[in-house]
This record gives C-alpha cells, sequence and structure tokens, in this order.
C-alpha cells in the first residue's frame, strides 16, 4: 500500500520545516520593529558574528591582532534578523530529525521486544513439549524406545529378546511382517 512506503510522520515533519520559514520571516520583521527585541536579541550575537568573521578573514590574509570596527546598528539588526531566522529554521529541522530519530528507535525497539517474547513463547512451547515427550516415554513398556511404534522394535535388537519379529525368522529377519493378531 502507498500509505506504507509513504509514512506520515515524515509528511508532518516535512510540512514543519516548511512552515518554519514564513514563521521565521515573521520573527526576522518583529525583531527589526521592536527596540527590545533589536537591541538585546538581534544585535549581540550579530556583532559577535561579524567579529569572528571578520577575524578569521583578517588572520587568513595575514593581518594579527588588528582592531575589528563594529557593525553599525542598522546592518547589525538586519544581520541579527537573518541569523535568528536561520537559527529557527534549523533549529525546527534539528527538532525533527530527532523526532524522526526517537520514533524510529522506538518502532526498532518494539520490534525487538515482539521478537524476544515470540523466541520466549516457541521456548516455552519446546519446554512443554519435551515434558510431554517424557511422559509419554515414561509410559511405554521396557524396552521399547520413544519414537518407535508398538511392536515394532529397532533394527539393532536381536532375534533372542524376540524383537518384535515374527516366530522362526532367526537368522535373518528382514523384510518379514510383525507377528499380529490375524497371522
Amino acid at each position: 500500500m502507498v500509505a506504507g512506503a509513504f509514512p506520515l510522520a515524515k509528511l508532518l515533519t516535512l510540512g514543519a520545516r516548511q512552515l518554519s520559514r514564513p514563521l521565521a520571516a515573521r520573527i526576522k520583521a518583529g525583531a527589526r520593529a521592536s527596540p527590545f527585541f533589536r537591541a538585546y536579541i538581534c544585535l549581540p550575537p550579530a556583532q559577535l558574528y561579524h567579529w569572528v568573521e571578520m577575524r578569521a578573514k583578517m588572520r587568513l590574509m595575514g593581518f594579527r591582532g588588528a582592531a575589528v570596527k563594529p557593525l553599525n546598528e542598522e546592518a547589525a539588526a538586519e544581520l541579527g534578523a537573518e541569523l535568528l531566522g536561520e537559527a529557527i529554521v534549523f533549529g525546527v529541522g534539528g527538532l525533527c530529525l530527532y523526532l524522526e530519530y526517537a520514533r524510529q528507535t522506538g518502532q526498532a525497539r518494539r520490534r525487538e521486544e515482539e521478537q524476544a517474547a515470540a523466541l520466549r513463547e516457541v521456548g516455552e512451547r519446546l519446554e512443554r513439549l519435551r515434558e510431554e515427550l517424557d511422559a509419554m516415554a515414561a509410559r511405554l513398556p521396557p524396552g521399547h524406545a520413544p519414537g518407535h511404534a508398538p511392536g515394532n522394535a529397532p533394527a539393532a535388537s536381536s532375534p533372542a529378546t524376540g524383537g518384535g519379529h515374527a516366530p522362526g525368522a532367526e537368522g535373518g529377519g528382514a523384510g518379514h511382517a510383525p507377528a499380529g493378531p490375524g497371522h
């Protein structure tokens, strides 16, 4: 069936990731407009990102110890809002990955538990059958091996013990029918 090939959880994950993009855009717009959000949420990460990026670029170009000028407030607010939006999309994606991983491990654990229960059940059934076989073997008359029908002795028995062969068949009684009623 097609539903099994395309699980609902994967569809919901994809939907959540797609919905996180407009949500991030809306939060970015709010971050640009709100002075509190702008000053305490957007600006510090943006300035830190700018500082790390510029230090890495200067080191690659061979400038050591040069001071990095901070971004102006407008550019920092824009960069901070972009960073915030990307963090939201990344966070939603990471959450979706985690939830999918947890779902898969839960399914695997349930499958292993079911297999272990089935194996235990088969083992218990085998033990009951062994007990029944031992009880049946104990009810057999002496000289009869388990697994042989009464009157059919194993081929290794000697003719002197009766062995279930017809009388007078000592010395090569192979192929003779067992003695029974009507013979």
